[in-house]
């Protein structure tokens, strides 16, 4: 790769400018663009014509960035993140990280409510503890919590990992669909339909892989946790589970 593609040369091009077409044609074999050119492109689209966008941006291989925040950061703090590395150098407000779909986000401090919530790829690390709710909803995300978690955590998880190498607060896991979930300290109470389940070698395995990729290296041991998952019981209405759901 020898040439970063600028937003400017993609956006002359789809607006006929011969100029930018030429440049592309004689380069495109040599060059990639950034998430955020990528981005930027795809702003200017209608749904009617936007996949014509996609399918020249996806010739070009898409280069990750890295995203570093001296402090704290507020609401939604990489929401929505693609392949970007994001490093808050200290607390994140609600839903960090939310909709995540690949890359890493790194909060080397606390992490208020809904963190994670919805992603569906990528790593959430959170150095501290993180608030009610964390994992809510989330669609195959890992999360390492190296603190403790609050209320209702992993709410309705669906797919993905969670972490927490402190304690967890009333009702993990309630209405728990495919979710892992791996807590090395107390856990106040469990949610409707989430139980403690058997860690095998598979799970041993994906937590030292997660605990490994979360910086904490051999630190910690995979035996010091119990992992809590769903009985399966409400995935489809029964009346004798009226109460439950």
């Amino acid at each position: 790769m020898q040439f970063l593609l600028d937003s400017v040369i993609l956006i002359d091009h789809f607006n006929g400018i011969a100029a930018a077409t030429d440049f592309l044609a004689e380069t495109g074999a040599e060059a990639a663009l950034s998430v955020i050119t990528r981005a930027e492109v795809l702003a200017g689209f209608d749904p009617a014509t936007e996949a014509l966008a996609r399918e020249l941006l996806d010739h070009f291989p898409s280069l990750p960035i890295t995203v570093e925040i001296a402090g704290h950061a507020g609401y939604y703090c990489a929401g929505m993140n693609k392949q970007a590395t994001v490093v808050v150098e200290g607390n994140a407000g609600v839903g960090v990280a939310e909709n995540m779909m690949s890359g890493k986000v790194h909060v080397q401090g606390d992490a208020s409510q809904s963190a994670g919530a919805t992603a569906h790829g990528g790593l959430l690390v959170i150095d501290g503890n993180a608030s009610a709710r964390c994992g809510i909803s989330m669609k195959g995300v890992d999360i390492v919590v190296k603190g403790s978690i609050g209320p209702m955590s992993a709410f309705m998880a669906q797919a993905g990992a969670l972490v927490v190498l402190g304690d967890a607060g009333e009702a993990l896991g309630d209405s728990i669909y495919e979710a892992r979930l791996y807590v090395r300290g107390r856990v106040a109470s469990l949610g409707a339909d989430c139980i403690e389940k058997e860690m095998t070698d598979e799970h041993r395995a994906q937590l030292r892989a997660l605990l490994d990729a979360a910086g904490i290296n051999g630190a910690v041991g995979v035996d010091e946790f119990r992992r809590y998952g769903s009985a399966r019981q409400l995935y489809n209405f029964h009346v004798d589970n009226a109460g439950a759901y």
